[in-house]
């Protein structure tokens, strides 16, 4: 093992992680039944959050990053282990409705909702409760602990923003799954709202670094989603906030965003890995090669020790038969079920995976 990898390895595995608060201890109101909990629902004591384990530094990370690929495996088995002490436990599901689809204003290069792409994407209004409804309890009961309501165009209108809460309401009583809003920007009113109405957690991406996010979006600004994440958290909503690798960007990039989601101080961190869709600028995109897309995971859990990382869409085009290793390379969970205008792997699939690993009863 590189000299390298073995410093960090022990100066994290000597680190600890502060205990989460219990469920009974953290203000929100309980179903009539037992709320399904996970990994991603525990919430760290405020005054503890200062004892959180401390990641590398950038530096380090760029060093990490460069070792030459006979060192990927000590890299993958470093975080593993992270992973274990600080984010150890059954893996974290969550699972997503595409509850408004298409005629994005937004330009961003990689995405099939923009109206500024010919992709054929679908498009529909924002879903009636019902449907939102039905969708929670099949997530539900195939195991997922946390619902990603998830709508296109850069904010939700007045009215949208009214039947979405309504509906959250009565999600949160009828299944008692936790609820995650990814609504495009925020003001600090509008998060209010949806904490008010039983969201506990908001998702966000950055999507890149902001010295790459020129390349991808030119419709807002970068301190626009930035700003949206820290309305988010000042509501006292958990952050979900992340990214996608693989658009052009370089390691140094892609280490550029993480350092910037833990000044953010964000929750949990979702990575995408890019699926090139027809139709948009970066459809001819060539695929991560799997084994760097795994080491760029594993960087992120260096760097994030005690944070939530999921792996999100895209795993399937570019792991394919590498999936199972996105716990290995550091990830504590993975969204199921279909994505947003992408098919997704048979949620069987992945919960058979997740047994056979020892990560999912």
């Amino acid at each position: 093992m590189h000299n390298l990898i073995e410093n960090l390895r022990r100066r994290l595995l000597a680190q600890r992680t502060p205990e989460p608060l219990p469920p009974t201890s953290q203000g929100l109101a309980r179903p009539s039944h037992d709320v399904v909990r996970g990994p991603c629902d525990a919430d760290i004591p405020p005054d503890a959050r200062n004892t959180m384990p401390e990641g590398i530094t950038v530096e380090e990370a760029l060093a990490v990053a460069e070792l030459p690929q006979k060192h990927a495996l000590d890299i993958l088995a470093t975080a593993q282990a992270i992973r274990s002490v600080h984010k150890g436990g059954p893996a974290a599901l969550c699972g997503i409705v595409n509850a408004k689809s298409g005629r994005c204003p937004e330009d961003c290069a990689f995405c099939a909702q923009s109206s500024h792409h010919a992709t054929g994407s679908p498009v529909h209004a924002l879903l009636n409760a019902e449907t939102l409804l039905r969708r929670a309890e099949e997530l539900r009961q195939s195991g997922a602990e946390r619902y990603g309501i998830v709508t296109s165009g850069t904010r939700l209108t007045v009215r949208e923003l009214a039947t979405l809460c309504e509906a959250a309401v009565r999600i949160r009583r009828e299944t008692g799954i936790a609820l995650c809003g990814s609504l495009g920007q925020l003001t600090p009113d509008a998060a209010a709202c949806l904490k008010e109405a039983g969201f506990s957690s908001y998702h966000h991406n950055l999507e890149t670094s902001r010295s790459f996010f020129p390349a991808i979006c030119s419709t807002h600004a970068y301190d626009d989603d930035i700003a949206t994440v820290r309305a988010a958290r000042a509501a006292g909503l958990r952050t979900c906030s992340g990214g996608i690798f693989g658009m052009g960007e370089t390691d140094a990039q892609r280490i550029e965003l993480s350092a910037t989601l833990r000044e953010l101080d964000v929750d949990s961190i979702p990575v995408n890995l890019l699926s090139p869709i027809p139709g948009t600028p970066l459809q001819h995109r060539p695929t991560m090669p799997p084994m760097r897309a795994l080491v760029s995971i594993a960087i992120y859990r260096l760097m994030h020790p005690a944070r939530d990382i999921l792996v999100c869409g895209g795993r399937e085009a570019t792991l394919g038969p590498w999936q199972s290793w996105i716990f290995l390379a550091g990830a504590n969970g993975m969204m199921v079920g279909n994505y947003l205008t992408t098919t997704g792997r048979d949620m069987a699939d992945d919960l058979a995976m997740l047994a056979t690993l020892g990560v999912r009863a």
